[in-house]
């Protein structure tokens, strides 16, 4: 679990264990500016265009999965006691992963999970690892199914004096998740040798052994940028394309055509921050995005 300090922001997760599969909201019950950033050629996203939203909705369960988005709309509309004003509508975002990879049953986050997951959502806590909508994500498949390994959900932040900054990653990437020093430290698992293998050493090995099958479909790493300082629509904008360029070290291979990435860069506009400027915040996303991605994976030790 990781503990951190976001006024404005609540996070919550729900998820059906016979999936399994699940879904993480977040929640900003004062409204905050949006951009989307998507890459790859297989994305799953809703609202996208919306430049404010009310929540964001990350869930499994592949296009289905979208339903779980309509469930925060749902409470959030019943929260307001159903008023239907123009300025009342909740506006809320959402992405998905196809998480049918691992498991054979159809169950997917619909709208009373969506609806649950909201219901749970509190401040300054996010659950690491396999929970949420990265309950059955999975990472390393380049080479196929069989040398996946599991990974679920991520996060790390960071306080820049009032600046508050937070990257959230969902991880079921058809690239394996890299670390610090380079090494491969989840996914493409040679389960005959019990080595990972970097994804371009593995490829030419099955290829010249002629074993090299059609990559699996279905992989996408989701991510929230968050922060409070006051930038405008394309300064977030630049701030989302950056980080997730960035998230390039930490997944290998990344925004592949058998990947539908999707990043949303939000803020509350809370500070006004003359120190940081878009550029300098997006190198610290940076840094943040890949300890994201590493911690969604759960230690084996």
């Amino acid at each position: 679990m990781l503990e951190f300090e976001f006024p404005g922001l609540e996070v919550g997760v729900a998820e059906y264990a016979a999936g399994p599969t699940g879904c993480t909201v977040f929640h900003f019950p004062n409204g905050v500016r949006q951009v989307a950033d998507i890459r790859g050629g297989s994305p799953g996203v809703l609202g996208e265009s919306y430049g404010f939203v009310d929540a964001i909705c990350f869930a499994g369960g592949s296009a289905y999965g979208l339903e779980a988005a309509s469930g925060v709309a749902a409470e959030l509309l019943a929260r307001r006691g159903n008023r239907v004003g123009w300025d009342e509508i909740a506006i809320v975002s959402g992405a998905i992963i196809y998480d049918y990879g691992p498991r054979e049953n159809a169950i997917y986050p619909d709208k009373e999970l969506g609806r649950a997951a909201l219901q749970a959502a509190r401040p300054g806590r996010f659950p690491l690892g396999a929970r949420g909508a990265g309950v059955s994500a999975t990472v390393g498949k380049a080479l196929g199914f069989e040398w996946g390994e599991p990974a679920g959900q991520g996060a790390a932040a960071r306080e820049l004096g009032p600046v508050r900054l937070a990257v959230f990653t969902v991880v079921n990437a058809w690239g394996a998740i890299v670390g610090r020093g380079g090494e491969v430290v989840r996914g493409n698992l040679d389960r005959s040798s019990g080595e990972r293998v970097p994804t371009a050493d593995a490829l030419e090995r099955r290829a010249l052994t002629g074993e090299l099958e059609e990559a699996p479909p279905g992989n996408t790493t989701l991510t929230l940028v968050a922060t409070n300082a006051v930038l405008g629509s394309w300064e977030l904008r630049q701030l989302a394309r950056q980080t997730h360029a960035s998230m390039g070290r930490a997944i290998q291979p990344f925004n592949a055509l058998h990947d539908g990435d999707v990043l949303f860069a939000v803020t509350t506009s809370e500070v006004e921050s003359a120190r940081f400027d878009a550029a300098a915040l997006g190198i610290f996303a940076s840094e943040l995005a890949w300890d994201a991605v590493l911690a969604s994976v759960v230690s084996e030790d």
